[in-house]
């Protein structure tokens, strides 16, 4: 690996260690689309991305709980299961998303930054708010005036 590419995610990797992923808690997850670039802003493709979020082998036994995809970016609100840590449930949802997001930009090679950013919700946070707070990223963006323009969100609460 390239030195400066290594030394970009040393401090990621950093902050990850000693982290643990717990059965039932909930994440709210951000990833960014490598460079930022913004693959999603064609519909065609962000449909390819979306199909991957409700495969049942990325998730494994997790739940995703809300979700948008934004032109460059995405937020999950995920519950654990037992079986597999966040980091691995984030990582297999980057991946399957981003192999069908390549098939339809007839690219290859990583789509999403290797990182992500997490927040774990504490029990006294209302995963009603979190999860309203997510689907209107695309309102705080200016992309849409109504949440029902915009195609890319779903959330189990609304």
């Amino acid at each position: 690996m390239d030195m400066h590419v290594d030394d970009r995610f040393r401090g990621h990797r950093a902050l990850r260690r000693g982290r643990v992923s717990l059965p039932g808690q909930v994440y709210h997850v951000t990833a960014s689309t490598l460079g930022r670039r913004p693959w999603f802003a064609d519909f065609h493709v962000g449909c390819e991305a979306v199909r991957a979020f409700h495969h049942q082998v990325a998730l494994a036994d997790a739940r995703l709980l809300a979700w948008v995809l934004m032109p460059d970016h995405g937020h999950w609100l995920l519950q654990m299961g037992e079986c597999m840590p966040l980091e691995r449930v984030v990582s297999r949802l980057k991946a399957a998303s981003g192999v069908r997001a390549n098939r339809m930009l007839a690219r290859a090679g990583p789509l999403w930054e290797p990182a992500f950013h997490d927040r774990a919700l504490r029990c006294e946070d209302d995963l009603f708010a979190v999860a309203r707070y997510i689907v209107a990223n695309p309102l705080r963006a200016g992309l849409v005036e109504r949440i029902g323009d915009y195609p890319f969100w779903d959330s189990a609460f609304l």
